[in-house]
């Protein structure tokens, strides 16, 4: 039996508390990641790295950072992004997708519905 297949478009994601993030000046998003590891440690110690990085996302990262409250799917983000940045955001869906899987696989955000399942 075939299994079926994830429908992304229907996720609703919500940041992961563990990584707080800000606004810039450039009106960017910046998410902030603590760099851990041994070989971190050593070029922090040695060379004075900082513990923590600041992630910045382009207009388009930002744009979609700031719709994703925990309550809106990603379809419902993705209309939202098409109003915005009209034909520039295409292919959208595709583009959208991939940078939520992106998000999602570095731990910036969870899916809330997902969570809701689980429980």
């Amino acid at each position: 039996m075939k299994k079926a297949q994830e429908n992304y478009l229907d996720y609703v994601p919500r940041h992961n508390k563990l990584f707080p993030y800000r606004k810039a000046e450039n009106g960017h998003i910046e998410v902030k990641v603590k760099n851990t590891g041994l070989m971190r440690r050593i070029t922090q110690l040695i060379l004075r790295k900082p513990k923590y990085s600041y992630i910045e996302l382009d207009d388009f990262g930002s744009f979609i950072w700031e719709q994703i409250d925990g309550e809106r799917n990603v379809f419902e983000i993705g209309a939202l992004v098409k109003e915005k940045f009209g034909e520039d955001a295409e292919p959208l869906y595709e583009r959208l997708v991939t940078f939520i899987k992106i998000l999602h696989n570095n731990k910036y955000i969870v899916y809330q519905n997902m969570i809701d399942k689980k429980n």
